[in-house]
């Protein structure tokens, strides 16, 4: 398994809105708590979906599987698009989202997802480029038809939430998503090296499969909250073989 030490850069926070430092801090505390099953392992340091992201969009997308550069070119062919959104702006699509299947993975949905309890999410505008909250959407005309969230801090961007419409999926919607946020990545978070997308281990076989399509593999990681100088290290790109492939 590689290992990664990943700078989240807390002392950016300082100039930007108190709920990203707040933000950033939790995020390393929850990640050394203790795992609730493997009692001797950190609960996020171990397993962790990741991908070290090339200097260039171009240069990941070359990386990621055939299969997956495919299913992104067949949503662009069935006219869908990508865009940061402000969620608030699309509850009902979010809301029909949610409510298109009661299945997602072989699993219920959480009960809210099928009673339509959406938002509103009220997180502040980020300041700078190296923490921020963004939502992004896939759209079919004005129809908004996948969504999702990442959480950028420093060095990592981490997807949180990502759904797609039921009766879009096989549009490939969700992959256009996925790799349209490493576009956004690359063109406004410069400091980010790596892609994250939950835990690798504990999902299912052909959730770990779809995972590596796009060049998320297992790290054991090390999460920092700043770097020995106490100020942030841009990324300059990862060096050496990538593991993305």
């Amino acid at each position: 398994m590689p290992t990664a030490t990943v700078n989240l850069m807390a002392s950016a926070a300082d100039s930007n809105d108190p709920f990203y430092q707040r933000l950033v801090r939790k995020f390393h505390t929850d990640a050394y708590r203790r795992h609730p099953k493997l009692l001797v392992l950190p609960q996020f340091t171990h397993g962790v979906a990741l991908c070290r992201l090339p200097p260039t969009f171009e240069e990941y997308f070359a990386l990621i599987d055939g299969a997956a550069r495919r299913n992104c070119k067949k949503a662009a062919r069935e006219g869908c698009t990508f865009r940061r959104i402000q969620p608030n702006d699309h509850l009902d699509d979010i809301r029909e989202i949610r409510g298109s299947t009661d299945v997602r993975q072989g699993r219920p949905v959480p009960p809210e997802y099928l009673t339509g309890k959406v938002g509103p999410y009220t997180d502040p505008p980020s300041l700078n480029p190296y923490h921020d909250y963004p939502f992004f959407g896939v759209f079919n005309g004005e129809k908004m038809v996948a969504y999702g969230s990442c959480m950028i801090a420093g060095e990592v961007c981490l997807i949180q939430h990502i759904l797609g419409h039921a009766g879009w999926l096989d549009k490939n919607v969700v992959p256009l998503l996925i790799t349209e946020i490493a576009r956004y990545v690359r063109q406004h978070h410069p400091a980010v090296a790596f892609y994250g997308y939950d835990k690798y281990f504990g999902a299912t076989e052909t959730m770990r499969r779809f995972k590596r399509k796009f060049g998320f593999v297992p790290y054991h990681v090390r999460w920092v909250l700043d770097d020995p100088a106490g100020v942030p290290m841009p990324a300059t790109g990862p060096t050496g073989e990538l593991p993305c492939k």
